[in-house]
């Protein structure tokens, strides 16, 4: 008797205690449920209608269906067919039933399967499906009617089945654990005004914090025969001023392209996370604005309509961009488009939108630094560097297995930096063509190898510093032998490429956007643009720079340190090719990579390219020349009669021991 007994105390808790609550007074709706499908082609089908009439989630071994009269404006039907990844391949796909009355959406969208659903992860807007991967928008919000169809709850059970919805909550309160083909809801028609000192609960509804009251998102405005433009502003704000609100301006050619139609209807959206939806890379910069215009299709306007928005601080690495929903695309999902829009940033703060048609506008705010200007120039620059340093990159290679008879401790060094500097220069003009070739797994190839060889000329340049440490302050000790150079300057920078080979996902395919048009990106095989990658971009490749141009610039003070009291010194041309010369053998040149901020960032970035693109070009000038001169000096300034040889600590400037030099002869 007793398992009867407290079976029946809970029966009577589900049906006097839990269903009450569950059914309460919501002002929206929030279903949770199991679809249980068979592993058959799927599908989700809706017909939304206006009116109140009620609303009803159903399910069978195919299909799930969205059907009822809740919407204010909403009218739409369709059929969306799931791709196979959009499903649980175990047959069951958990989802939620979301609706706002206030701003006219319903969405039914994917849930992860836990016991307590966290609320910021409630979105609204329109009609939404998705059981799993996009969400599908089969209504979007409109701001707020005049009629909000709400308080919808639980109506009636219907029938238990194998295949439709099980474990159905409402708020996370359980309705039931079994199995049933439908759940319906019932509402009721109030006047949407009576939210208005209400706050909301949902991520994509206006925050409970927000002091705009949600009735005053939505309006219209009527164009009368006399219309000459019109500016309108969003609702004030406690604590922002007026001027900070975000504004439209509807020109008069609007009235003229409108033809019959005269209402112009028009909501602003805080904050609303649906907007976000299908955006990885990108984010919604608060405020979106609705224009439309009852039943008109409205383009290519010859005045364009104005939006100005303020928003919060953009930086200066990042770009921002007008832009618009575009319902030429899936209409069931969002889709941002450029297209029709043009930006003008006005300040850190503050973006103007100039559009020719109506629809959704805002302001989309890249999360990855911003496009490269003067991608074009640049490109031209550093493929024509690349080209002039390989050759001669090849000429001192050439030059120097010449001087390699004279058993100079730095020629297999400088010969080693030749290399590589020969096998970046030559991977870098080819990986756009690698790129476009379409190769997925030769784009990736090239990638590594660029890699391997930029960390291996950082490497060389390093060994460069500590050759000219070792010659300037170890003077009785001979240089370490050629081969340890070997293994440090092409082998140390094979163990980070590999080991990023096997953690995978980290080279291939790049596209770098230009600032002046983001529609044709270059292409390269580099590093893809992902956290892997980001991750192994800061630890390797910033990490190498900046121990190379630590090392460089302290190497370069104590050179001039040594230098600066030779006669040679006081010979200007002496001191320009020393200096000048050794901060592009010590890699410093690459330390303008640090610099690119501020008013002077163009003018860095173009010097960084000039100078690193013909890096070969410039050492292979460097080197000839300071062979000429030393041969010179040689000639001109020997005495009959007399041999002086200074020490090595005295020959930094070509890193090689001088021939007899008398100091002040």
């Amino acid at each position: 008797m007793e398992a009867p007994l407290v079976c029946s105390l809970r029966t009577a808790f589900a049906v006097f205690v839990i269903l009450p609550f569950a059914a309460s007074a919501d002002r929206d709706l929030f279903f949770c449920g199991t679809w249980r499908h068979g592993k058959h082609p799927l599908s989700v089908s809706f017909d939304v209608k206006p009116g109140c009439g009620g609303l009803s989630v159903s399910a069978g071994e195919r299909s799930l269906q969205v059907s009822g009269h809740m919407a204010a404006r909403c009218r739409r039907s369709g059929v969306h067919h799931l791709r196979h990844d959009e499903l649980h391949a175990e047959g069951e796909s958990y989802f939620c039933l979301y609706w706002e009355p206030l701003q006219d959406q319903l969405k039914l969208q994917p849930r992860p399967m836990v016991d307590v659903v966290d609320s910021s992860t409630q979105v609204a807007d329109g009609v939404v499906a998705q059981v799993r991967g996009n969400n599908l928008t089969l209504c979007w919000p409109t701001g707020m009617p005049d009629s909000c169809c709400t308080y919808l709850s639980h109506a009636s059970n219907a029938p238990q089945a194998a295949y439709g919805i099980a474990g159905g909550t409402i708020e996370d309160d359980v309705i039931t654990d079994k199995t049933l083909t439908a759940f319906d809801f019932t509402g009721s028609s109030v006047k949407c005004a009576t939210f208005c000192q209400q706050g909301s609960r949902g991520s994509a509804r206006v925050n409970v914090t927000d002091p705009e009251p949600p009735c005053t998102l939505s309006s219209q405005v009527e164009m009368k025969d006399d219309f000459d433009g019109v500016n309108i502003r969003s609702p004030h704000v406690d604590g922002v001023a007026p001027e900070s609100a975000t504004f439209f301006h509807l020109p008069p050619a609007l009235k003229r392209a409108g033809g019959n139609s005269s209402k112009v209807v028009y909501a602003f959206f805080k904050n609303n996370s649906v907007f976000q939806e299908g955006l990885k890379e990108a984010r919604i910069l608060n405020d979106v604005v609705e224009i439309s215009m009852e039943n008109e299709v409205i383009k290519d306007l010859p005045e364009p309509i104005k939006i100005g928005f303020h928003h919060d601080v953009v930086p200066k690495t990042h770009s921002r961009t007008c832009v618009s929903w575009d319902t030429r695309k899936d209409p069931m999902k969002v889709t941002w488009s450029v297209e029709g829009c043009e930006t003008q940033p006005k300040g850190d703060k503050h973006t103007e939108c100039l559009c020719d048609h109506l629809t959704y506008f805002a302001v989309l705010v890249q999360l990855k630094p911003r496009p490269v200007r003067h991608l074009l120039a640049l490109t031209a620059i550093t493929s024509l560097g690349c080209a002039l340093s390989f050759i001669s990159c090849m000429a001192l290679l050439v030059f120097f297995c010449r001087k390699r008879q004279a058993k100079d401790a730095s020629t297999p060094i400088h010969l080693g930096l030749a290399v590589s500097l020969a096998f970046l220069n030559l991977l870098f003009f080819l990986t756009g063509v690698l790129a476009n070739v379409g190769v997925h797994d030769l784009c990736v190839l090239a990638g590594a190898g660029l890699h391997y060889a930029l960390l291996s000329s950082f490497t060389w340049m390093g060994i460069e510093v500590f050759q000219a440490f070792w010659l300037v302050y170890v003077v009785f000790r001979p240089s370490p032998n050629p081969c340890v150079w070997n293994l440090l300057g092409f082998g140390v920078p094979v163990v980070p490429v590999v080991v990023l080979i096997a953690v995978g996902d980290v080279y291939g395919l790049r596209k770098v956007a230009s600032a002046e048009g983001q529609e044709n990106p270059f292409l390269m095989c580099w590093m893809k643009q992902t956290e892997e990658a980001l991750l192994a971009h800061y630890f390797t490749n910033l990490t190498f720079l900046a121990l190379l141009v630590s090392a460089g610039l302290l190497m370069l003070a104590k050179v001039y340190k040594e230098i600066r009291t030779r006669d040679e010194w006081r010979k200007n041309r002496v001191a320009f090719f020393s200096i000048w010369g050794l901060s592009c053998l010590y890699g410093t040149t690459w330390g303008l990579t640090f610099l690119d901020f501020g008013p002077l960032s163009d003018f860095v970035l173009f010097l960084a390219c000039v100078l690193n693109s013909f890096q070969g070009f410039l050492l292979m000038l460097r080197f000839y020349v300071v062979d000429w001169m030393r041969k010179h000096q040689l000639g001109n300034e020997k005495s009959p009669g007399k041999v002086c040889r200074l020490p090595a600590s005295q020959s930094t400037i070509s890193h090689e021991p001088l021939e007899p030099l008398c100091p002040g002869s």
